[in-house]
């Protein structure tokens, strides 16, 4: 009995999403499900283009926010989708599983490492220590983390050994270039490994 209720109610609240979206479509607005892409009006109804757009999760620690925001920004310029906590978390939201579960279904993790975020304690280090862990579950071969360095820091044992980094300094434009790269060389490698062999 218990379950058919529950059954009842996620279908009720399915039905009231779906009424929303196509109330707002008809009426010429268009309607972003973050992370599955977009309810657009179009001829004779509406139609849904899919978000293929890489998720990127930026760690960084407080003292380099400003840094942490315009690499934000100039990935979200790019086409990516970039996460930082203080441009999508939701008042209200357990921040640390959303943090975890962020960093779970993003296509790479990008740390900020400095002179403030080495020799800290505190969040980015369990971002960090968290996203490795992630890592270590996907082919060898796949990128997923891309440490980049804000300033001229020594990097953790760890990532100097196993990582290959870009530095966004002196030359910011530069090193952001090569941070496109890869994103769009691993993000098409993937596209390939999901295509179907032509038999």
């Amino acid at each position: 009995m218990k379950r058919r209720a529950v059954k009842k109610r996620r279908q009720s609240a399915a039905e009231k999403i779906a009424q929303i979206i196509r109330e707002a479509v008809e009426a010429g607005i268009s309607v972003e499900m973050e992370g599955l892409g977009l309810f657009r009006p179009a001829e004779g109804g509406f139609e849904f283009v899919r978000d293929t757009a890489p998720t990127i999760f930026i760690a960084y620690v407080r003292e380099d926010l400003a840094k942490a925001r315009r690499l934000y920004h100039d990935l979200e310029a790019l086409g990516f989708r970039p996460w930082l906590d203080l441009e999508k978390l939701l008042p209200g939201q357990n921040w640390s599983r959303s943090i975890e579960r962020t960093i779970e279904v993003s296509d790479f993790f990008i740390p900020c490492f400095s002179k403030n975020s080495v020799s800290k304690r505190g969040h980015f280090q369990s971002e960090l220590r968290y996203a490795l862990e992630c890592a270590s579950r996907l082919p060898l071969d796949e990128i997923f983390v891309i440490p980049v360095r804000l300033d001229d820091c020594a990097l953790p044992r760890r990532i100097l050994s196993q990582i290959h980094y870009v530095n966004l300094f002196p030359e910011w434009e530069k090193g952001i270039r090569r941070v496109r790269a890869a994103i769009e060389r691993e993000a098409r490698s993937r596209e390939q490994r999901r295509l179907p062999l032509a038999g």
